[in-house]
């Protein structure tokens, strides 16, 4: 019988090609993970159990710290604030956004827009505002029986920093109805009030809890607030910060932070096991709920959302007031003195300069690198292990408060023998730090949009012998642009308004916009903090708008051929 010999298949250039391309950047993005995220997280770790590193750090320390009088006082003033806080904004959020998803209120764009205001501002704006309006000499201060100064003053600061954000979630969760349930409820006679309780609050009760976990880990990570309106009200993320700026103390911010970090992990760790438990909420087959008109209804959400964006509007119209007035309360006329950066301590227009570098460059080198990762994981087969590593640490970031991964910084990049040191106060240590810190929800909003594509078009591609990366370029960026132009956008927005990260990692010269602002108010220069973050204000939300318009006529354009019928 004859030998049949075969010859081995020939690797095209292309196949060699692509696996460069997909092992190759995977491999990359795992190691930049590493280093932005996983080692500084081991370094607080490191820095606050050895005692080698001294200066508050070290197992009695440790010790020391959870049995002294004064932690105790602080950790119940931080949960007592926060606690509060989410208990204040998960119910008047879910109102809100029942009002958007559930009724027939008019004007619905202008305020979800009015609602996300306090995304495109620093959380220290609020607590500037609330200071003019009820602080010794503020404008309302006749309706309060006390100052601003202390609990009520953190607590009122912190609802209106938090809302949005509760918001977002809730407005996801009742956006998905299946209008079935509710007329099956309908002919068998329930009233709306029982179709709520036995159909709407069951598919939105995890969001509500996850809403809540969210408001009350931003709450006890922040310093910002409790910085301008907080007094005598010390709170355990302002003795972080105090204790690192202004001690020095490396090893009791390190215990403090991962204090912090706790509530953080507890929540996550609940919210993803109550997610595997409830599964999906809507099925393939479900249909498209459309509330039925109510005057009585709608009028009563209506007011509730009139009263909320009333008092957004209050607050920061209070905050860009403030920065025109010359000289408050006893000279009022308008100016521009406010805005004069050079002639005032705490960064000035280089600090705003700093921030318009640092947001640019992190939401398009951070929207490149976390969709390309997305698409490398979504979108090619082969290493699971690698792609298992990589999802894992994707999702560590939204366990880690911004405060907390800030001090994992200044520890691991400001080590001894470490030769990433050089990087330590650079503008390019800003950038990594802000991308890593708002990596996850970038990485969930590039997911989304891959998963969307049907398979067929890498069939295709493969078919046709053409490279990935060419694919990748001319196929898939194109079509997902617009979910593409929102990370743009939201990555653009954190790093102008962040502050919780990046207060201890700037330099003289890499200074930013929010920092800015609270060494302004720290100075007592008020007014100047007020203009800076009107600043801030004004670009986040003018970006926004652009990219927003942009982002629709991308959709219309990537989309067409969904509409386009065949044969045409």
């Amino acid at each position: 019988m004859a030998t049949v010999m075969t010859q081995p298949r020939q690797v095209s250039r292309a196949e060699t090609g692509d696996r460069i391309f997909v092992v190759g950047g995977k491999l990359l993005w795992l190691l930049l993970l590493g280093v932005a995220v996983l080692m500084p997280l081991l370094a607080i770790f490191w820095r606050g159990f050895s005692s080698e590193a001294g200066q508050g750090g070290g197992l009695v320390a440790a010790r020391e710290l959870v049995t002294s009088a004064n932690f105790h006082w602080l950790l119940g003033n931080s949960l007592k604030v926060s606690l509060s806080v989410a208990a204040i904004v998960v119910p008047l959020a879910y109102l809100f956004a029942y009002a958007l998803q559930r009724t027939l209120i008019p004007g619905k764009a202008i305020w979800r827009g009015l609602s996300l205001l306090p995304l495109m501002a620093p959380s220290m704006l609020p607590g500037i505002a609330l200071v003019y309006l009820f602080g010794n000499q503020g404008l309302l201060r006749g309706l309060l029986s006390d100052n601003i100064y202390g609990f009520w003053g953190i607590v009122l600061g912190e609802v209106i920093y938090t809302f949005p954000h509760a918001l977002m979630i809730l407005l996801s969760a009742l956006s998905l109805a299946d209008a079935r349930l509710f007329d099956a409820a309908s002919s068998m006679g329930a009233s709306p009030a029982r179709a709520f309780r036995s159909i709407t609050w069951p598919a939105t009760r995890q969001a509500v809890f996850a809403a809540f976990c969210l408001v009350f880990t931003l709450t006890i990570t922040d310093f910002g607030v409790p910085v301008v309106v907080g007094g005598d009200y010390q709170v355990l993320a302002l003795e972080a910060y105090k204790a690192v700026v202004g001690q020095q103390q490396f090893g009791r911010g390190a215990l403090i932070g991962m204090v912090l970090l706790l509530p953080a992990l507890f929540s996550f760790a609940v919210d993803a096991w109550l997610r595997r438990r409830h599964g999906d909420s809507m099925s393939g087959r479900a249909q498209v709920f459309q509330p039925a008109p109510s005057r009585l209804r709608d009028g009563f959400y209506l007011a509730i959302v009139l009263l909320i964006c009333a008092a957004l509007l209050l607050v920061f119209g209070m905050a860009v007031y403030s920065s025109l007035v010359k000289f408050w309360p006893y000279n009022l006329s308008l100016s521009l003195s406010h805005y004069q950066f050079e002639d005032t301590a705490g960064g000035g227009w280089l600090a705003y300069r700093n921030s318009l570098t640092m947001a640019l460059c992190t939401a398009l080198v951070g929207s490149l690198l976390i969709f390309t990762g997305a698409y490398l994981m979504e979108k090619t087969s082969g290493q699971k292990g690698l792609n298992l590593a990589l999802r894992m640490l994707s999702f560590v970031p939204m366990a880690v408060p911004g405060l907390v991964l800030g001090l994992g910084y200044v520890f691991f990049f400001n080590l001894n023998g470490n030769p990433l040191h050089v990087f330590y106060g650079t503008m390019t240590l800003l950038v990594v730090c802000t991308i890593a810190h708002y990596l996850t929800t970038a990485q969930m909003t590039a997911t989304t949009a891959l998963r969307q594509l049907d398979a067929e078009f890498e069939a295709a591609a493969l078919s046709l012998k053409a490279p990935l990366y060419r694919h990748y370029l001319r196929v898939t960026v194109p079509i997902c642009l617009p979910a593409l132009l929102d990370i743009v956008r939201y990555l653009f927005v954190s790093a102008m308004t962040t502050v919780s990260a990046a207060i201890f990692l700037y330099s003289p010269d890499t200074i930013l916009a929010a920092v800015a602002v609270l060494n302004m108010d720290d100075a007592g220069n008020v007014g100047g903090a007020a203009a800076m973050s009107t600043l801030i204000l004004f670009t986040s939300a003018g970006v926004s708008l652009l990219l927003a318009w942009a982002s629709r006529g991308a959709l219309r354009r990537s989309q067409a051929w969904r509409q386009t019928a065949p044969g045409q």
